[in-house]
């Protein structure tokens, strides 16, 4: 086997190998001795076939595979043992000529390899970089109790419609005359929450509507834009929705009036647990506990952005080899086709870009996760995903179920390495850069990451 390496201009690689019989002779052989053990050819016992039939059968196509696994394998030897930064995967160059393995050895294949542009990124005391200090204020902490309040809160009945309430009601068909529709449509317990109507001049019908009153409102004109929402309410089909434009009465049979909960004792044990908080300003503080966590994180997040952006100016504008790698986006979403390319090759070139710079850094400050690291961040995802809902007590034994769960799929645990590693990068470059510390408060930090 002989294999050599062009690469003229540092980014689009051209790859040569000739293939002699040596090279993939003695796995040819041995598969075709297992296929003639386990050939079941009529006339023959197990294990008899000739082994001339064997090969009439099945040798080209034997031959081929072993081809292909020893070029394979050898290309990416070649990339590891010479440190080819290589992107995507070598793609058959134009250059290559036609061979025929019914004719005996050599074989020369051609690659071409998209190779990673050189650059040098480094980070030190010099590097001044945004790092912001959310504030915890009593606004963040009242949105918090009054969040938790709500979580726990509960219908009770009552005799007049005020925004928010729910309804329910019964639903019927009118004609064009006003009147109930003779066979029409009747939908009974209907329910209804007026402020999610998208029309104020439907939504306003029932303003300060009381119980057992029948207002008349059309469901199309209300919702002119989500089948979704009529065919629910009308309990139909969404096919069926265009035979229904007209009006409906709805006369209300309950109200139901959304109540939170106090801020009380029962309310400090379901968010923290039985005894742990046992007054308001303790359950104020404890709150503060767990935004400082969350925040923190928050800003670590916000801070590995503005590190990309800091590493993306620095690093400057970087050559790929565009067609090449389009080539290989193109192989990788052959029923796209290459309109989505086009479409997608600048944002996907970007993204590239940070994830070379990235792997600069991580190499460079000597980051590397283990199981323990991938498992703390799958418990950080769970814990947030928890507390979405105000779980905020979920037990340890419970969380670590979950993780384990969320660790059986491959696709999860590609995205937590990637997290445990970008905590671990996060926690090294803050001791490394010089932080320009800003203190912003929680609505001024999330319209910030509005913008971004």
């Amino acid at each position: 086997m002989k294999i050599s390496f062009e690469n003229p201009d540092k980014v689009n690689g051209l790859m040569t190998i000739t293939v002699e019989e040596a090279d993939y002779k003695e796995n040819v052989e041995k598969t075709l001795k297992d296929y003639r053990k386990k050939a079941n050819v009529p006339g023959f016992r197990p294990g008899q076939v000739p082994m001339g039939l064997i090969k009439r059968q099945f040798g080209t196509s034997v031959k081929m595979d072993a081809i292909n696994k020893f070029v394979g394998e050898q290309i990416y030897k070649y990339v590891q043992d010479n440190k080819i930064q290589m992107l995507g995967e070598p793609l058959p160059s134009e250059k290559q000529q036609p061979q025929d393995l019914e004719k005996d050895a050599p074989y020369t294949f051609v690659f071409d390899i998209a190779v990673a542009p050189e650059f040098h990124i480094e980070l030190n005391g010099k590097n001044k970089i945004d790092y912001y200090n959310i504030t915890i204020d009593d606004k963040l902490i009242d949105h918090q109790v009054d969040m938790f309040a709500s979580r726990m809160g509960s219908y009770e009945k009552t005799e007049k419609y005020v925004d928010n309430d729910m309804l329910k009601g019964d639903l019927r068909e009118l004609d064009a005359k006003g009147n109930t529709k003779e066979g029409g449509l009747t939908v009974e317990g209907a329910v209804l929450m007026p402020n999610y109507i998208k029309v104020d001049k439907q939504k306003k019908l029932f303003d300060g509507a009381k119980l057992g009153d029948i207002i008349t409102f059309n469901p199309r004109k209300a919702y002119p834009e989500s089948d979704t929402e009529i065919a629910s309410l009308l309990k139909i089909d969404r096919d069926h929705v265009k035979d229904y434009e007209g009006n409906f009465s709805y006369q209300i049979t309950e109200i139901s009036h959304y109540k939170k909960h106090d801020v009380d004792q029962e309310l400090f044990d379901n968010v923290f647990g039985k005894g742990a908080v046992k007054s308001e300003a303790e359950f104020r503080a404890k709150i503060v506990e767990g935004l400082k966590a969350q925040l923190t994180v928050d800003s670590g997040y916000k801070f590995l952005q503005d590190v990309r952006d800091y590493c993306e100016k620095k690093v400057g504008k970087l050559t790929y080899p565009d067609a090449l790698l389009k080539r290989v986006m193109l192989n990788n979403n052959k029923d796209k086709g290459q309109e989505f390319v086009d479409k997608n090759y600048p944002e996907s070139i970007k993204q590239l870009t940070w994830h070379l710079i990235k792997e600069q850094l991580v190499a460079a400050h000597n980051i590397k996760v283990d199981d323990k690291d991938i498992k703390n961040a799958a418990r950080e995802t769970a814990r947030v995903q928890f507390a979405q809902y105000g779980m905020n007590n979920v037990p340890d034994e419970y969380v670590d179920n979950y993780v384990t769960e969320l660790l059986k799929k491959r696709e999860n645990v590609d995205g937590f390495v990637d997290r445990a590693v970008d905590i671990k990068l996060i926690a090294s470059l803050k001791e490394i850069v010089k932080l320009n510390e800003k203190e912003i408060s929680m609505d001024d930090f999330n319209k910030m990451m509005e913008n971004k």
